[in-house]
């Protein structure tokens, strides 16, 4: 059998990550593989090649690592979109931010008027704590529409607004017995949901809420993706591993034209999910033996806290800053270790959803003890968004093994409220404390948690270097990373976490040849210029992919 052909690439500059030869004129692939790295000179000593000069006047970067987003944020779009900022989506359209409460009902409105009779009208990306003042429930969406049911799932996917007519075609009244249904004055349910098993009582809304699989929402993720140089992903939470939708990813994703590879984790535990966690951790071990060169598995998410901004995250003292009460626990102590031990025996790596330090404090205690009855070498056990880890935690974690992938796109997206309105200066202010996890040691990554902030690696890189909030304050100067160390957490960093840094996350001869074109160089820029680079598209095991737009 011949062997692929040898074809070089030259760049304007290529940047490789790899410490040992950190640049080359070019780089050398045979299939889907990286030959080698080097001047052209160097290149000729492999043999028999061919130069294709279609990136010369790029820059060919490490194909970036996504270590949490969620693939079905793909098919968010086909809902009506009403957040905050203005966004993009997979296809290049242009989603303006809705500032005010006001534009938030207008926008609901159009979409009313262009259903038909019997359709539900479900949105997403609401953030009530943009709009100070009277809290949007069910009269706001009333005023929209009496008959038609409205679902609202807030930005952090751990919330929801509802109007009249939908608490009414889920039968939720005043007896319902379920946490977080919230009641207004009269103790009649307001509209307002909090947390996975109060939103999952509207049934009916399921194209948010893990209705059957949609192909076109992973194809979509992928192109937004390809769109900003992620060449490889997490699908952190999929619901659909054990079940017969697998053989559909595994199709999908094993396809030359699919642009991404992807690390599937199981949703193994809290947001009402899971099952038994010693059935399901056999199963996916048996699983993880299944996995191909695109497509990984053996993973498993799990949850414990909410969210920061929605006052549902867990917080040790002194807790939110105006806020009476402290959060939800999406699992118990007792199901969590229940469920981090049987997936730890199993050999899962363990990704752990903890915004808030309580959840974070229970987190590290059941790895203690779990580590103290089964011993693991190199787990890469994660605490997932990590948003107010303590450095005494931090600490800990350097002692356990732990890693971090933290939220840094916080700092942007919220960092004005959690200074002003839910935490204080103080807390605030060491907020994604990315510079105290890489003092102390704890590798760590950073993550947009898409559909949550959007899937922009470079972006996401920038806020943890810049720590700029909207209104121009920079939260934590004493928390910034260099440039340098924000792009090696969002290649080598997440890679690391995901087991795949012998695969992928930089250039080097023997790893899959995946790439970023790039129109600058973003180790020459400054913080604030990482967003501004314009990604061209990707490389993936040799293939190339033109970004949208």
């Amino acid at each position: 059998m011949n062997s692929p052909e040898q074809i070089i690439y030259p760049a304007r500059t290529v940047r490789t990550l790899d410490p040992a030869r950190p640049t080359a004129e070019a780089v050398m692939v045979r299939g889907s593989l990286i030959r080698a790295v080097g001047s052209l000179d160097e290149l000729k000593a492999y043999g028999p090649s061919r130069i294709d000069d279609r990136y010369a006047d790029a820059v060919i970067f490490p194909g970036m690592v996504e270590a949490h987003a969620h693939a079905g944020s793909g098919g968010m779009w086909e809902n009506t979109y009403v957040g905050f900022y203005t966004r993009k989506d997979p296809d290049g359209r242009i989603w303006p931010g809705c500032t005010s409460v006001d534009e938030v009902l207008d926008r609901l409105r159009d979409a009313d008027a262009r259903l038909g009779d019997g359709e539900l009208l479900i949105a997403w990306g609401l953030d009530p704590i943009f709009f100070p003042g009277e809290r949007l429930d069910k009269r706001h969406l009333d005023s929209v529409s009496t008959t038609r049911p409205i679902f609202v799932s807030h930005q952090s996917g751990h919330l929801a607004t509802v109007n009249s007519a939908m608490l009414a075609h889920e039968g939720i009244d005043r007896d319902c017995p379920v946490e977080g249904v919230v009641r207004g004055s009269d103790g009649e349910p307001n509209g307002e949901l909090r947390e996975p098993p109060a939103i999952a009582l509207i049934s009916s809304a399921s194209s948010l809420l893990g209705g059957p699989f949609d192909p076109a929402a992973l194809r979509g993720f992928a192109a937004d993706a390809r769109n900003h140089g992620v060449t490889t992903s997490a699908d952190l939470g999929n619901p659909y591993i054990m079940t017969d939708a697998l053989d559909e990813h595994r199709s999908i994703i094993d396809d030359d034209d699919f642009p991404l590879r992807l690390s599937l984790f199981h949703l193994g535990g809290g947001m009402g999910a899971g099952g038994d966690p010693h059935t399901a951790s056999r199963t996916l071990a048996d699983l993880a033996e299944t996995g191909s060169e695109k497509m990984h598995l053996g993973g498993v998410k799990l949850f414990l806290d909410g969210s920061i901004q929605g006052f549902t995250a867990r917080l040790q003292a002194p807790g939110y800053l105006s806020e009476d009460g402290n959060g939800i626990w999406l699992s118990s102590p007792e199901e969590f270790y229940r469920a981090f031990r049987a997936y730890h025996a199993a050999g899962s790596v363990i990704h752990v959803h903890c915004n808030g330090d309580e959840a974070t404090e229970l987190f590290l205690d059941t790895v203690e003890q779990v580590l103290a009855e089964v011993p693991r070498w190199d787990h890469r056990h994660t605490v997932t968004h990590s948003q107010l880890t303590t450095p005494a935690q931090y600490r800990r974690m350097k002692a356990l093994g732990v890693c971090a992938n933290i939220f840094s796109n916080h700092i942007w997206y919220w960092g004005d409220q959690h200074r002003d309105l839910i935490l204080g200066p103080d807390r605030a202010e060491r907020m994604n404390a990315a510079a105290t996890a890489l003092r102390i040691g704890v590798p760590i990554s950073l993550h947009c948690d898409t559909p949550v902030t959007p899937l922009d690696a470079l972006a996401t890189a920038s806020y943890a270097a810049e720590r700029a909030t909207p209104s121009g304050r920079v939260l934590g100067v004493h928390e910034r990373i260099s440039v340098a160390q924000a792009l090696d957490a969002v290649t080598l960093g997440a890679a690391y976490m995901l087991k795949l840094d012998h695969l992928v996350g930089s250039l080097e001869a023997g790893k899959f040849a995946d790439f970023a074109i790039l129109d600058r160089d973003p180790c020459e820029c400054e913080p604030a210029e990482l967003r501004e680079v314009t990604v061209h598209g990707t490389v993936v095991a040799g293939r190339h992919f033109q970004a949208a737009g």
